[in-house]
């Protein structure tokens, strides 16, 4: 069966075009995506403005098409917290869905977690005992842990690296004082629930996924994308510790430069980079092993488990 899966998420929009059925892992056919950045198109009152609301509609517009021009039997079409959050969220899905005809639907942050988990778990298998899940999107920080398919804990916190970078680094380089305003909050924030997640017991495997920890793991020395997914990948914290008070005084530009980084990524690797430290140090860990599966593929597998 060839499935459309449409993640709309705060930074990018993704079409991912994929065969599937159950029992084998879902192969992608095909791949369109675009830098929406809805993060950064909420307005004061805390809606998705205008010009964000077009663009997704443009996106979804295409992506429809896409996915029929490929042949897709059904199209899964789901949104997260630039949505989620948004003031104006219902008025944002009533003009998807009255100028698509898609339904988006709205995944909550536990959601998230949850299948992002699940993703992790058929990767790495059960030999992998109990895994800590750690993924780092545009407007929110997912966590989950557990010896199961399904987790014993999730948390999803304001944590997302376009979130983090609108709001404390206005500016890149950033000043010093707005380093350690976000560094505090990043830190207060993860360690508040920590002890939630960490009295169920240590990981035996500790995952990263998500595109901005699998950008600072190249920028820590990970083989890079055209190796495929099945090189092993990890992202070191001590070689992260190293690499950070560099990172924090580059331009965006000279971000861009570096291996692993998308332009449209670019000014939000600072306060992912500070994400995965402070998780790394709160949680005990390391290392961080880089999952090529998250989100999308979670869905995909649920789905199928569902038919």
């Amino acid at each position: 069966m060839r499935i459309g899966v449409l993640d709309i998420g705060s930074n990018t929009g993704h079409l991912l075009v994929v065969d599937a059925h159950r029992g084998a892992a879902p192969l992608p056919a095909f791949s369109f995506k675009e830098p929406l950045r809805l993060a950064e198109h909420i307005d004061a009152d805390g809606c998705v403005d205008a010009g964000g609301v077009g663009a997704l509609v443009t996106f979804v517009e295409q992506s429809k098409a896409i996915a029929e021009d490929k042949g897709c039997a059904s199209v899964i079409a789901f949104a997260t917290s630039a949505v989620r959050d948004a003031a104006n969220a219902d008025d944002v899905l009533a003009s998807v869905r009255d100028r698509t005809g898609i339904e988006l639907e709205v995944l909550v942050g536990r959601d998230e977690a949850r299948l992002t988990f699940l993703a992790v778990r058929r990767w790495f298998g059960w030999s992998s005992g109990r895994l800590m899940v750690f993924d780092v999107g545009g407007g929110s920080l997912e966590i989950a842990a557990g010896t199961d398919e399904s987790p014993d804990v999730v948390q999803s916190l304001p944590l997302g690296a376009a979130r983090l970078a609108r709001e404390h680094l206005t500016e890149q380089p950033a000043g010093a004082e707005a380093v350690r305003e976000l560094r505090r909050v990043v830190r207060t924030d993860t360690a508040q629930d920590a002890r939630d997640v960490l009295r169920w017991g240590s990981a035996d495997r500790a995952v990263a996924t998500s595109k901005t920890l699998r950008s600072l793991a190249r920028i820590c020395g990970a083989a890079a994308s055209d190796r495929g997914p099945y090189v092993g990948r990890e992202l070191q914290r001590t070689i992260l510790v190293d690499r950070l008070p560099g990172l924090v005084e580059m331009s965006i530009d000279e971000i861009a430069q570096l291996p692993g980084v998308s332009a449209n990524r670019a000014h939000q690797v600072v306060a992912g980079a500070f994400v995965a430290d402070a998780v790394m140090e709160l949680f005990g860990l390391s290392v961080l092993e880089v999952c090529p599966w998250a989100l999308r593929e979670g869905v995909i597998l649920e789905r199928l488990d569902q038919m």
